[in-house]
């Protein structure tokens, strides 16, 4: 009885680990891709495409920014191996660029369409500045394959699947962009992307002193 009942206690205790992983994959995640600020930047990209234009360079682009993070993830422990990088190097330097990273957010200024409007309509925007480094870039790869760092199975499969779902959630950021600027507006978008500056270069911090932990 004391047996099933020590079993139950411990199975609780990894269902909410679990839970606590997904939740600290997908506010990482969600925060250094912010799909809500990258609209602005979506919008003045493709200025002057049509509808169907824009719905295949944002599907293109989504797509390759997923495929991307679902290939350092799945190769994040063999790039390790074959480099010698070691989890506090790797720690600690990947927390100074995401700290950065969240810095430079918080520094920004309001997005300034008017720069972007000169930028002729290429679907090869979709690969970049769109999947890589908008999406996919090096804050995302860093925070991606800090999480599947000594990971089990399970644990890298949900960052996969939190990597899909925020890849989603840039698409219909994409898809629904011009409605969302007009309800929201520029200044608010601006507001949101100071707040997930602050909880990227939270992330950062948190890094950078669980690599120190590990080398000292």
């Amino acid at each position: 009885m004391n047996q099933i009942i020590f079993a139950g206690i411990m199975g609780d205790f990894v269902i909410l680990d679990v839970w606590a992983f997904a939740i600290s994959v997908f506010t990482g995640l969600f925060a250094i891709t912010n799909p809500i600020a990258n609209v602005p930047v979506f919008l003045g990209l493709t200025e002057g495409a049509g509808r169907v234009e824009k719905h295949r360079i944002n599907k293109k682009a989504t797509f390759t920014a997923f495929m991307i993070i679902l290939l350092f993830t799945l190769l994040g422990k063999f790039i390790f191996d074959f480099f010698g990088i070691t989890i506090p190097a790797f720690k600690i330097t990947g927390g100074l660029l995401i700290f950065y990273a969240g810095f430079r957010m918080l520094q920004s200024k309001k997005s300034n369409l008017k720069t972007l409007e000169q930028v002729d309509v290429d679907e090869n925007i979709a690969i970049s500045p769109l999947a890589i480094p908008l999406i996919a870039g090096p804050g995302t790869i860093v925070t991606t394959m800090n999480f599947v760092t000594d990971a089990t199975y399970l644990y890298i499969g949900i960052v996969i699947a939190i990597a899909a779902l925020i890849c989603w959630m840039n698409y219909l950021a994409f898809n629904y962009s011009t409605f969302i600027v007009e309800k929201i507006g520029n200044n608010i978008i601006t507001v949101i992307g100071k707040i997930m500056g602050l909880i990227i270069a939270i992330i950062g911090t948190t890094m950078v002193v669980d690599g120190l932990k590990l080398a000292f």
